[in-house]
């Protein structure tokens, strides 16, 4: 094999290793992928540093073919602060008592990835169009946005609610009783 056909092999791998990966990431059940194809909102709580969650806030959001969330905040928030140090994300869909999952959450400034929100939420939310709190690639390059990838991992049980000052149920674990 030369140097040009083995190069070519090894992108071909890593492209193959990489979009495995993601696609075995993304564990969007059927529920709420049927859910989010419905939502306008979802709910999103961060884990706080001593394992409690936080508040849930409503946010915009868009999906990717591969069932990633995308949705996109202030650079000073604390879901960036939170997610930069690893924080997972409780996701609720919908409503505060819509169907909800703990999910992995990663700050990306992946390409692809801010062009799908500054193309999606326009033609998802009336208000972007009207050009209120609109994301552009311009806001994302300076720094003023921050786009967050969140990665479903498993679904919380029915009628898990979002409790402040309680222990977050972890990534790994099964959850705990709301």
């Amino acid at each position: 094999m030369n140097r040009v056909t083995r190069l070519i092999a090894v992108a071909i791998a890593a492209l193959v290793v990489t979009t495995t990966h993601r696609s075995a990431l993304a564990e969007t059940s059927a529920r709420d992928a049927e859910a989010l194809s419905k939502a306008s909102l979802i709910y999103i709580a961060t884990v706080r540093k001593d394992g409690n969650q936080s508040t849930a806030a409503p946010v915009w959001f868009t999906t990717t073919d591969d069932h990633r969330i995308l949705i996109q905040t202030g650079p000073t928030t604390w879901k960036v602060k939170r997610v930069r140090r690893g924080s997972p994300m409780i996701v609720w869909i919908g409503e505060p008592s819509g169907p909800a999952f703990i999910a992995k959450a990663a700050i990306t400034r992946e390409p692809t990835i801010l062009r799908k929100i500054v193309e999606d939420f326009p033609q998802r939310y009336l208000e972007a169009r009207l050009g209120f709190h609109k994301p552009s690639l311009e806001s994302f390059e300076k720094g003023d946005r921050i786009a967050i990838e969140i990665t479903p991992v498993r679904d919380l049980p029915k009628g898990f609610s979002s409790k402040p000052g309680t222990p977050a149920p972890t990534v790994g674990a099964e959850p705990r009783s709301p």
